[in-house]
């Protein structure tokens, strides 16, 4: 959705907050890294879609869905700081991770049996902590595991898959494109082009989901970490949905140990 677009340069001011450089576009829109000038300290700003600034009820659905998000205070889960609004731009300022997301550490293959009991004992802890407090995250995988420089797992974007749709749901202004389902390939979303891999059964069809989902991504992420390959794989998101709905992993790819 072109409209969605986040036009800014580096040196904008937004309030206290400096753009820095554009840091990738995620499941919310786009993300920049910026100087919080007020604290002095980098952060990430998560950009809604426009859409929102027009749906005042949509905002407030946000609004409360982000309190809950920022009450998660663990080590192993990127903070929120704010939800803030400016000249037009309504956006989450968030903790800055530094390192290398899990994503491009698998892209060099699998990881020592070691790390990888270390990092997904993290991971699970983190989750746990979430879990405990009611929050989902709905959309884990590499790309949202941040290793960073001294060997910790964050996991970042929890429970933002679940705050959009929410807010989507309310009002008048629904659209379809800004729901995490299997039927949006939107902007928003844009969730399923990166996480059909990972996603439950009871996600691919679309229904509920409860921490059980985050289990089974939690299960993909593991045997990628082991293997150097994807649990569930297919040329295309339906041929990958395929997969998670009707086969096993290919148990023969994990380490004999």
């Amino acid at each position: 959705n072109e409209s969605d677009e986040v036009s800014l340069a580096p040196g904008t001011r937004l309030g206290p907050y400096e753009i820095v450089a554009p840091l990738g576009a995620g499941a919310m829109g786009e993300v920049w890294r910026a100087l919080d000038t007020k604290l002095d300290r980098e952060v990430a700003l998560k950009f809604l879609p426009s859409s929102f600034a027009e749906d005042p009820e949509r905002l407030l659905r946000f609004e409360r869905e982000a309190k809950v998000l920022a009450s998660l205070n663990h080590t192993g889960i990127a903070g929120i700081y704010g939800l803030h609004e400016h000249d037009g731009y309504r956006f989450l300022a968030m903790e800055l991770v530094q390192g290398e997301d899990l994503a491009e550490r698998l892209k060099k293959g699998s990881v020592p049996f070691s790390e990888v009991i270390d990092l997904s004992r993290q991971i699970a802890e983190a989750l746990e902590v979430a879990h405990e407090q009611g929050i989902v995250h709905r959309d884990l995988k590499p790309a949202n595991i941040r290793i960073t420089p001294d060997g910790k797992a964050k996991v970042l974007d929890f429970g933002l898959a679940k705050a959009l749709e929410l807010a989507a749901a309310s009002g008048p202004g629904r659209d379809s494109a800004a729901s995490p389902t299997i039927t949006s390939l939107g902007t928003v979303a844009g969730v399923i082009l990166g996480t059909a891999a990972y996603m439950s059964p009871e996600q691919a069809r679309g229904k509920s989901v409860d921490r059980r989902a985050d289990i089974f991504a939690f299960g993909c992420v593991l045997y990628e970490m082991l293997t150097g390959k994807l649990a569930f794989d297919g040329e295309t998101i339906s041929d990958t949905m395929a997969a998670v709905l009707t086969r096993d992993p290919d148990w023969s790819a994990l380490p004999p140990t």
